[in-house]
């Protein structure tokens, strides 16, 4: 997470930050492997990719495509099991600001 202090430190001006913001692509929807993407994954998780992740949780799902089968509330054992996360949210909450560090161009 990206905290004042780390943008104090930071060469780049809190301008050209905000330029950054400006420039970086909107959408309305963000592919969830975009926001899980393979280096978060790897660093964080026993898995490689955000489809592995998928495939080896306790629901229906096989791949990243299927998120929707994985049912509210069941991942949060096996996030503590699997990952460096104590839950779900934490894991979704570090993924986002991961995703934003990156399409920032900052490090997380």
């Amino acid at each position: 997470m990206v905290l004042n202090d780390d943008l104090e430190e930071r060469p780049e001006a809190a301008d050209e930050l905000r330029a950054r913001a400006a420039d970086a692509p909107r959408s309305e929807d963000i592919d969830v492997t975009d926001v899980f993407d393979d280096r978060f994954v790897a660093e964080h998780t026993d898995f490689d990719t955000f489809d592995d992740l998928v495939a080896a949780s306790p629901s229906d799902a096989e791949s990243a495509a299927e998120l929707e089968l994985v049912p509210d509330g069941t991942w949060d054992e096996f996030v503590a099991e699997h990952t460096v996360f104590d839950d779900e949210e934490e894991l979704v909450l570090e993924a986002r600001d991961h995703w934003v560090a990156t399409q920032l161009d900052i490090e997380a």
